[in-house]
């Protein structure tokens, strides 16, 4: 069975508290693990997720700043210690390459698994998969920055009056769906179109185009909302985003379920949070983050 779902390692931007780790998130993708910006700590937090190394595909670093990337090491080395069977692909700023590098290779241990890694230079498809397409924009933070977004192919829903109505059943309709035609009748007279699902990831950013390419038309978004709209000055001072930006880009882009994360040690209300990201007109599924929750995404559109 398929499972789509973002599983949340740890939600505090900087430096860790009480109640929340650094950075981390795992998208779980059909049979696929993506694993985006594994802060300090995040092995820990796979362990109590229920995460294992043997689930990760793909590594997705947005940024080198250290709530972002600290976990790199732990995380690389327990893929080689765990024998992981298939090879995982890491995805980073090539700017930053001289910091993958050190991450990689932080103490000594043994390499066991092909670990491929995949540069970012440019807006672009980084990646084709059965599942998905995965692409990546330029955000607007003091270093490098990309976000990251996976779109599914469109595909055709299958309809069971219209199926039957033409005598189509059984293993027939496999048949019709691989070949688009069976005995006269065609594949668009009894599906309609299925439009894919769409991820996006956006982390430490200033509103820029790449926050609202990256969004448009999302499933589930999820974007750093660092701080709340009354400290904006300092939000675009140090490059990043409010609650109530964040959400005004959910609502104009017609995210269906958006996810807030990344917030200063200085606020003690997640509540707040919300509060202002409906005040900013997001009217969809809303969830303000917690280390350790898990989150589905929205079943398809009727």
């Amino acid at each position: 069975m398929s499972v789509r779902e973002l599983v949340v390692l740890g939600t505090a931007s900087q430096v860790p508290t009480r109640h929340r780790n650094h950075n981390g998130y795992l998208l779980r993708w059909d049979g696929e693990g993506i694993l985006f910006d594994p802060g300090e700590g995040t092995q820990r937090q796979m362990l109590r997720a229920g995460v294992a190394a043997h689930d990760l595909n793909r590594i997705c670093v947005t940024h080198f700043h250290g709530d972002h990337s600290l976990g790199l090491a732990g995380v690389i080395q327990r893929i080689n210690l765990d024998r992981v069977p298939h090879p995982v692909t890491a995805h980073y700023p090539a700017s930053g390459q001289h910091f993958f590098d050190r991450l990689r290779y932080a103490t000594a241990y043994r390499e066991t698994v092909k670990l491929t890694e995949a540069p970012v230079a440019a807006d672009g498809v980084l990646a084709t998969a059965p599942a998905y397409v995965l692409d990546a924009r330029r955000l607007s933070h003091p270093v490098e920055s990309y976000g990251y977004r996976l779109t599914e192919p469109d595909g055709r829903r299958m309809l069971p009056a219209l199926l039957a109505e033409h005598g189509v059943g059984g293993p027939d309709v496999g048949l019709l769906q691989r070949d688009g035609q069976l005995r006269g009748v065609t594949l668009d007279q009894v599906s309609e179109a299925r439009p894919g699902q769409r991820f996006a990831f956006v982390m430490d950013t200033r509103l820029c185009d790449g926050v609202y390419a990256l969004a448009e038309g999302c499933d589930m978004l999820v974007i750093e909302s660092t701080f709340l709209d009354e400290d904006e000055k300092l939000a675009v001072d140090h490059g990043h985003l409010t609650a109530g930006q964040a959400a005004r880009v959910a609502h104009e882009a017609g995210v269906r379920h958006l996810v807030l994360t990344h917030f200063s040690q200085r606020y003690s209300d997640p509540d707040a949070f919300e509060r202002q990201a409906r005040e900013a007109g997001f009217d969809g599924e809303l969830t303000v983050a917690a280390d350790l929750l898990r989150v589905p995404l929205p079943k398809r559109s009727p």
